[in-house]
């Protein structure tokens, strides 16, 4: 599998990687989500060169992630905005902070604290069943060929021999 030509895969992981896949552009989806929106703000908080950041943004615009929003007409200037589809992408992000959070914190903690305006909490990100509502645990979850799956490379060695989900599975459209 070559990295220009995960966009062509027949696998969800790989074709998302082929979007946000760089540090770049989940160092600017982390910015979005903290409302960050105009291309110097974007710079200046990442130090990230002009170039890369044109084109990483161009990235996310092309893809319907972001969404450029005229705040000037003279000169034009433009605002970067999460679409619908790039709000979709906050609980990857949740989970990648969480785990850093976990994982790579100092003694001092976390650098970053989220709170849920609802309910005034400190709050984690939970990754549950949307149907049951259980958490998930990667031990207790089983991968079956979807209708997308043409090449049995991509399935998973464990269900490889199998065709389908087992009886009484509900099957997601």
């Amino acid at each position: 599998m070559r990295w220009n030509e995960l966009d062509e895969e027949a696998c969800s992981l790989a074709r998302t990687m082929s979007v946000i896949g760089d540090r770049w552009t989940l160092l600017i989806l982390r910015e979005c989500f903290l409302r960050v929106r105009r291309f110097d703000d974007f710079q200046e908080r990442l130090g990230i060169s002009r170039g890369i950041l044109a084109e990483r943004l161009k990235k996310l615009t092309d893809s319907s992630i972001l969404t450029k929003v005229a705040y000037q007409q003279d000169p034009p200037r433009h605002e970067y905005r999460l679409t619908p589809k790039g709000l979709d992408l906050y609980p990857i992000l949740m989970s990648l902070v969480h785990w850093g959070d976990e994982h790579l914190s100092d003694e001092a903690g976390r650098p970053l604290v989220h709170v849920h305006a609802l309910c005034g909490s400190e709050c984690d990100p939970v990754l549950a069943c949307s149907e049951c509502g259980e958490p998930l645990d990667p031990r207790q979850v089983r991968v079956y060929p979807g209708p997308g799956a043409p090449r049995p490379h991509n399935i998973p060695f464990i269900a490889a021999s199998v065709s389908a989900p087992p009886e009484g599975t509900r099957k997601r459209t």
